[in-house]
């Protein structure tokens, strides 16, 4: 099994990337590979709205400049899915949030290549600002029917230099205890598969208020 994290820091090794390894170090515990990709550093175009992923139905955004459609490919074939991002003004970052959306929307569009995928969000602060930006990462989760673990409390770790999310003892082991839940979540579905039968994939019902 492997899990794919996306890292979403415009610094690679800052204390997003520390959050992650915290969970990752978990999950090799298990025998769970990972893999921590950068994306805040990365140049991350915006979705335009184009709809063509819906219209190619090829799991590809029409934007080919960057690594997005890699990413997406990384994120079917992974699963486990982790989310990290700092927090710039009580939301996640730039470049992660233009990443979700187009990865997220390509998913949809496409018949849901996350569906039942293990998923789950970290999030590093200095201060305040951690619960927004935790609940706008988990907005992409739950809209893709994925399966969340949870942790001892909300997945916020406290820092301010690289490094400093170390000195977070409560921070550090809601991450660890996160990595655990996790890679037990993964397990189960694993040994599962087979045994349980999962529940279909709906197709989606749109009600629209304005005609």
């Amino acid at each position: 099994m492997k899990v794919v994290a996306f890292n979403g820091s415009p610094k690679k090794e800052g204390n997003t990337y520390h959050a992650l390894k915290l969970v990752c170090e978990q999950l090799e515990e298990k025998g769970i590979e990972t893999e921590i990709i950068s994306v805040g550093n990365k140049n991350v175009k915006a979705c335009t709205a184009c709809g063509m992923c819906a219209k190619n139905k090829d799991e590809k955004c029409i934007i080919k400049n960057d690594d997005v459609n890699l990413w997406i490919q990384k994120m079917k074939e992974a699963d486990g899915i982790l989310l990290g991002s700092p927090v710039h003004y009580a939301s996640l970052s730039a470049s992660m949030k233009s990443f979700l959306d187009r990865a997220f929307y390509v998913s949809g569009a496409n018949g849901n290549l996350f569906h039942h995928k293990v998923g789950a969000s970290v999030v590093a602060v200095r201060r305040s600002g951690g619960l927004p930006t935790f609940n706008e990462l988990n907005n992409y989760l739950n809209y893709s029917e994925m399966m969340i673990p949870s942790s001892n409390y909300w997945n916020v770790i406290h820092g301010t230099t690289p490094g400093d999310v170390l000195q977070d003892e409560e921070g550090v082991q809601i991450m660890r205890v996160l990595g655990k839940n996790m890679a037990y979540l993964m397990q189960l579905i694993e040994n599962g598969k087979g045994k349980v039968e999962a529940p279909e994939l709906e197709k989606k019902t749109y009600t629209n208020f304005i005609r």
